[in-house]
């Protein structure tokens, strides 16, 4: 199963290059993906029939319990079947459902196969941590797909709508989990079910997962996000809306309902959301007239019926619902690709202006005859054998409950019926007039969507000209995949005994009910009569639909749901834009003042409680016990030394003026250089403490920060603009002095917490027995904890990517500053004498670019002897910190202090001359590299990120010992490297570009008045 969803996520990612390369065609082998998911499923029929369903477990993150637990019981391998087939045959329908010139296919197969591959992982996962990461990756990719038309307003609309309806479902689905996992004790969904808890808190947890499951299956009131999402492309409604994402939901409900059906809250909500839904979308589909809103309210109004049947609780409804979900998938997404087909054909979807369509398009009108026989229940179609069933288990129930929900489901069939016969005949009706031989599709139409989202108005069909100009000639793969579904639809109906082993395994799972059965005929029983009534109730609502739509427009409402979330999301948005008015005044040091006053007022009055009741000298710190000497400061529990040796004293004096200094300083450069002094005086602490690794890090980072900060105080006034009052001055100072005291005192009782030995105690031998080194820092960043070190180079792409964001005026991924770029940049004869010094071979290539008032021979001298050294001492310390003080983020800082130092002394020419590469490239090469090393040790057999020790022998180099978590550090050299150079792309070379025009004024401005104080002299 693993493969299989690896071979999605390649499939995935090599998209944009297979269409670049084959075209339309490249849909043919993205195809294979869910084909794939398809004949696994079918190869493991006999296993999970037999009740020994496949599973695989990979371990994942053993500590918390996650693993990649994945399972395939009958459930599992019908929505897989489901996904991976309809899946295969609406990504053959891409390949001639789009222009050839369509933009951006390349991104939407990657999108479609994403998702398929997350839909599949959904129905196979068997952890519920790993349910709910797929859950909402299908609601990424769904919003990707469905604003796939970006261009247009509808489409992002639609997009975030159902983007952040489904999202807000799938976070109380996601308290619904930990607490079901918290309560039983584990986090596997088959023990769970197997042995499913009780109480209070498991009745909330059911009810927050059926609010997910009915916001990805558009029940009532959520509803309104799907009809809007018709906005998609057509073979991502065929898919996503027919066939698997809003199928993901109702997964959810049949996979909890054997075990939690029994719970009143459960039935209630399922009985009320599904009926209402039922109901409501069959009734909204009847006043549409585009054909593809007709299908949305109609899989609205499907899905309320699978809900009702799935989630009812006994085997005979699961065997028919689950019937019934098959049956959808198969002539929903059918009729679907018809619609598309029609609308790539004639240029509509509006059913008022299409006539005499099936005659030019007979594979398209069959295929649509046949899913439409299916829709609306008529024998012998699948549809007609799982509405069947269904009226035959509540019929032999004879319960009130029973009679109520035939009541129900008759009138919601009955208006199935009505629309799906509106679908049809509106879609296909014939003509008087002769139509206009086909025609070849023009260039560039290519199926794009041309119907907005919203409902069309209310009127009577004859009031438009029911003639589309053309009918255009169809391609084979617009044809064949819909009507290879509804012939399925047909095929599977005429052997219901298959359809029932297949199935019954799973219905078999429910504890109430009698079996269930499948059956074309079952004699006359009050179920026939039923389902004659529903069609007879169905043929009238067609026949009277003018007069239906009159009674609709009167007795339409002004508001619905989509208009309730309108209005409530305009109203979050005034709320949040008057909290933020009210919270963000834009002043700073207001900002600073409450984070630390919180900081102060809240941990440390607990802190202070407790030390004024902690008896003196209770719970020591070990190192305080050990010391036994005068000068001890004893403060209620603590046994504080001011210091181990009078150096310490010395730097903490020196730390104390700098940042006192530095508070009152009005010159900006001068407070940076003195907290600068604060950093170092640190380091030195670090180095005096024995930590060589921490105090090579800090005065790298305090000399880069120092750097930059000196880089964008070029842009800004050289005094502090507002002089503090006294009086605010000393509230300053008293938050200060008391953040400060709390914060020692939380370093302080830190050790009294401490109730088991600390996991550190071990990682000097971790170091060098797993992870092949003697320097515990490094081997901890980049083996111990490598996952911290992942988290924090992401951090450093995220910093980075806000850097360039907030200084680029133009766009970021422009090309690199060079020297031959300097013609179209500088002035001619600061390029000319770029170019003279060029062909003298000076090494400072760029230097001559720079105004000769700001250059400084010196400076360059000394850049020329130490950049090459600050380079190979930068490799050395990637190389030896394994075993030695060093490592990739200490080397990254000494080579962008390099490149910093080539940047000051040539500009920005010379930054491009000295790193010709862009920084997202380096960037995105370290990340990758980093991950990839846990790739690779997955591949391997090992954990993620894993370290493996290879100790060889060569005949010249001698004896070599290799520890693959280099490549892990050499990917966190270039993060930090990349990150140096985005600084320095932003801070330095696009200020000094934007500053240009500036200086180029004031330079005019000031040859000019000396032109005219000589003329005047």
């Amino acid at each position: 199963m693993l493969p299989v969803l690896l071979a999605h996520g390649v499939l995935a990612l090599a998209a944009p290059a297979l269409v670049a390369a084959l075209g339309r065609r490249a849909f043919w082998v993205l195809a294979l993906a869910p084909a794939a998911a398809a004949l696994y499923a079918l190869s493991r029929t006999s296993a999970v029939l037999g009740g020994n369903p496949p599973a695989e477990h990979v371990p994942w993150i053993p500590a918390l319990g996650f693993s990649v637990a994945l399972r395939l019981d009958p459930l599992s391998w019908i929505m897989l079947l489901v996904v991976g087939a309809v899946g295969t045959l609406v990504l053959l329908y891409c390949s001639a459902y789009f222009a050839r010139d369509a933009h951006g296919l390349g991104r939407f197969g990657g999108y479609l196969v994403a998702f398929a591959g997350t839909m599949a992982g959904l129905v196979i996962a068997d952890d519920m941590l790993l349910l709910v990461v797929f859950w909402e990756l299908t609601s990424v990719f769904s919003y990707l797909l469905i604003g796939h038309y970006a261009h247009r307003t509808s489409s992002r609309r639609a997009a975030m709508q159902a983007f952040l309806v489904t999202t807000a479902g799938g976070l109380a689905m996601l308290v619904g989990v930990v607490v079901l996992g918290v309560t039983a004790g584990t986090w596997s969904l088959s023990a769970v079910l197997a042995d499913p808890p009780s109480g209070p808190a498991v009745t909330v947890a059911v009810v927050c997962l059926l609010t997910g499951a009915a916001t990805k299956s558009a029940l009532v009131p959520t509803h309104f996000w799907l009809p809007a999402a018709m906005a998609a492309p057509t073979p991502v409604s065929a898919y996503l809306h027919a066939a698997a994402m809003v199928k993901a939901g109702i997964y959810l409900i049949a996979r909890f309902a054997p075990a939690f059906s029994d719970l009143t809250a459960w039935r209630t909500v399922v009985l009320v959301l599904g009926s209402a839904t039922l109901l409501l979308g069959g009734y909204r589909a009847l006043r549409q007239h585009d054909l593809k809103l007709i299908l949305a309210f109609g899989t609205v109004s499907q899905l309320g019926l699978l809900t009702l049947l799935l989630g009812y609780g006994t085997r005979a409804t699961a065997l028919a619902g689950l019937a019934l979900l098959g049956a959808h998938a198969m002539f929903k997404a059918s009729l679907f690709l018809v619609v598309g087909a029609i609308d790539a054909a004639t240029g509509t979807r509006d059913l008022r202006r299409l006539a005499g369509v099936g005659r030019r398009l007979p594979g398209t009108a069959l295929a649509a005859t046949l899913a439409t026989a299916s829709m609306i229940g008529l024998p012998p179609f699948a549809g007609y054998v799982a509405k069947e069933a269904a009226l035959a288990a509540w019929t032999h129930d004879g319960d009130l409950l029973g009679m109520v929900m035939i009541a129900v489901v008759a009138v919601g069939s009955a208006l199935t019926v009505a629309y799906g016969l509106r679908f049809l005949w509106g879609a296909f009706k014939p003509r008087l007039r002769a139509l206009p031989e086909p025609e070849e599709p023009p260039p560039g139409r290519g199926g794009e969507d041309r119907a907005s989202a919203g409902a069309a108005p209310v009127e009577p069909e004859a009031t438009l000209d029911a003639a589309p100009a053309t009918v255009h000639r169809q391609s084979f793969w617009m044809v064949a995949p819909p009507l290879v579904l509804a012939v399925l639809g047909l095929a599977v109906a005429l052997v219901p005994e298959v359809g029932q082993r297949l199935l019954a395994p799973y219905a078999n799972t429910y504890p109430a009910g009698e079996p269930g059965h499948l059956t074309l005929w079952e004699g006359f029983t009050p179920g026939l009569a039923v389902t004659a009534t529903i069609f007879l109730l169905g043929a009238l609502a067609f026949w009277q639909r003018g007069r239906l739509e009159r009674v609709q427009a009167a007795l339409r409402f002004p508001g619905g749901a989509d208009v309730v979330y309108r209005r409530l999301m305009r109203r979050l948005d005034r709320v949040a834009a008057d909290v933020t008015a009210g919270t963000q005044r834009g002043s700073l040091p207001v900002y600073l003042g409450m984070i630390l006053l919180v900081l102060a007022v809240g941990p440390g009055v607990a802190l202070a409680a407790g030390l004024v009741g902690a008896p003196s000298g209770a719970a020591l710190p070990v190192a305080a016990e050990a010391v036994g000497r005068d000068g001890v400061l004893h403060l209620g529990p603590f046994a504080l030394v001011p210091w181990d040796r009078p150096a310490q004293l010395v730097i903490v004096l020196v730390i104390v003026v700098a940042t006192v200094l530095a508070a009152r300083a009005r010159r900006r450069l001068k407070a940076v250089f003195l907290a600068g002094v604060a950093g170092y005086g640190n380091a030195a602490l670090f180095l005096l403490h024995g930590a060589p690794d921490l105090a090579l890090t800090q005065v790298l980072c305090e000399t880069v920060t120092l750097a930059v900060m000196v880089l964008v105080l070029r842009r800004l006034p050289p005094y502090f603009s507002d002089r503090p009052l006294a009086a605010s001055r000393w509230v300053r100072l008293a938050i200060g002095g008391l953040t400060g005291l709390v914060v020692m005192l939380f370093v302080a009782a830190a050790p009294l917490v401490r109730v088991h030995q600390p996991v550190s105690v071990d990682f000097p031998e971790e170091a060098e027995t797993f992870g092949g080194g003697h320097n515990i820092v490094n081997v901890t960043l980049v083996d111990i904890r490598a996952w911290d070190t992942v988290g924090e180079i992401s951090v450093l792409l995220v910093a980075a990517t806000g850097v360039a964001s907030l200084v680029f005026l133009r766009q970021r991924s422009g090309g690199i500053l060079r020297l031959e770029t300097a013609d179209a940049d500088e002035p001619a004869e600061q390029a000319a004498a770029g170019s003279r010094q060029v062909r003298q071979g000076t090494w400072l290539v760029a230097g001559p670019t720079l105004d000769p008032a700001q250059r400084s021979m010196l400076f360059e001298v000394l850049t020329r002897v130490l950049f090459h050294p600050m380079i190979l001492f930068a490799l050395f310390l990637l190389f030896s910190g394994h075993n030695a003080p060093g490592g990739g983020f200490a080397a990254g800082l000494v080579a962008g202090l390099a490149l910093t130092v080539r940047y000051l002394a040539g500009g920005r020419y010379e930054l491009g001359e000295a790193a010709p590469v862009h920084p997202g490239l380096v960037l995105g090469t370290g990340l990758f590299l980093s991950a990839g090393v846990g790739l690779v040790a997955l591949l391997a057999g090992q954990a993620a990120l894993e370290s493996t020790i290879i100790d060889l022998h060569l005949p010249v180099l001698g004896d070599i010992h290799l520890v693959t978590s280099l490549f892990f550090d050499i990917g966190v050299f270039l993060v930090v490297i990349g990150l140096v150079i985005d600084i320095l792309r932003a801070f330095g070379a696009e200020l000094d570009r934007q500053a240009e025009p500036f200086a180029q004024v004031v330079g005019s401005h000031g040859r000019t008045a000396g032109r005219a104080g000589g003329e005047r002299a």
